[in-house]
């Protein structure tokens, strides 16, 4: 009985020390949960604060071109003033703090899915060497039609691009613009930049997560790498200019706006712009990177604001 005794203590030991091992490992392994949940918050936050208000806004479908795109618009103002979205981008997955906050007393909001992105779908996205011109004559003919004979501009990124194209365009229509996170041409060391993004896999769930909400994974994943290939074709088939002419036709006024640490856009780009578009102020974001209009969202929206109403 003493030996079964000894041997059982030393098993309860054994056993007891197993489970604080086991307990300190479940806490730990809770705590990292715990973290990774709050990271995953985080994210869902920010795209929710980019997205939900945005989404919970009437959307319609207007035919331009051949095409049914939708949009929304919001507002009564007298300035009227079109969202120009990002690549793949939609005013839902580009534009939420701009839709919900802008002033609608004075401002009259448009935002807009370009052909082939978000819900203006059909048909499926194109990246041939005139993408961007098609995207310009569509967002002209789409604000003709909802009225507005002469609007403002505010484009980010890929939209930066099909504002600037607008604008040298159609002069007649355009009153103010205001870019950021756009480039006139590519270079080598771009399109290695862009190829690098290939693998969606390799994004952040930040960056990922509204793309795949919007698309679903293969139309993302599939539309994305047409993209990449659609802009390095500059680089190739025209030594990298995309909208160089255009620039240099616009003469409305032009706030240029830039991220001193965007990782996508480098500061020759927005250099090349304010010296190419006539009269451009500019202003930097020391902390700023690619989205500057969602990261400060309250401090751009009153930049903005300020600008189109002088």
């Amino acid at each position: 009985i003493c030996c079964v005794w000894e041997v059982s203590t030393a098993n309860f030991v054994f056993f007891c020390c197993v489970l604080v091992v086991l307990s300190d490992m479940s806490m730990a392994l809770c705590c990292r949960l715990a973290r990774s949940s709050e990271r995953l918050k985080l994210v869902l936050r920010h795209v929710a604060m980019a997205s939900t208000s945005a989404e919970s806004i009437p959307q319609q479908k207007a035919e331009v071109n051949g095409v049914n795109i939708n949009y929304v618009k919001v507002g009564t103002g007298d300035h009227p003033l079109v969202l120009m979205p990002g690549a793949l981008g939609s005013f839902v997955t580009d534009f939420g703090p701009q839709v919900e906050k802008l002033n609608r007393e004075k401002f009259t909001v448009v935002g807009w899915d370009p052909r082939g992105y978000g819900r203006s779908r059909p048909p499926d996205r194109q990246f041939g060497l005139d993408f961007f011109h098609q995207d310009a004559a569509d967002a002209a003919a789409l604000m003709q039609k909802l009225g507005f004979a002469k609007f403002s501009l505010a484009g980010w990124s890929d939209g930066a691009i099909t504002s600037i194209i607008l604008a040298g365009t159609y002069p007649q229509l355009v009153r103010k613009m205001v870019v950021w996170g756009g480039n006139a041409y590519v270079t080598e060391k771009d399109t290695q930049m862009y190829e690098a993004t290939r693998n969606i896999d390799n994004w952040s769930e930040r960056m990922r997560a509204p793309m795949v909400q919007m698309y679903g994974e293969e139309y993302f994943r599939k539309t994305w790498a047409s993209w990449i290939e659609g802009i390095s074709q500059f680089l190739h088939q025209r030594n990298g200019d995309i909208c160089k002419k255009e620039a240099s036709q616009v003469n409305c006024p032009t706030l240029l706006l830039h991220g001193a640490k965007d990782p996508m856009v480098p500061g020759f780009h927005p250099d090349y712009l304010q010296k190419h578009l006539k009269g451009a102020r500019r202003l930097d974001f020391p902390e700023g990177k690619h989205n500057i209009h969602l990261r400060y969202a309250d401090r751009f929206n009153t930049l903005m604001e300020n600008f189109l109403m002088e």
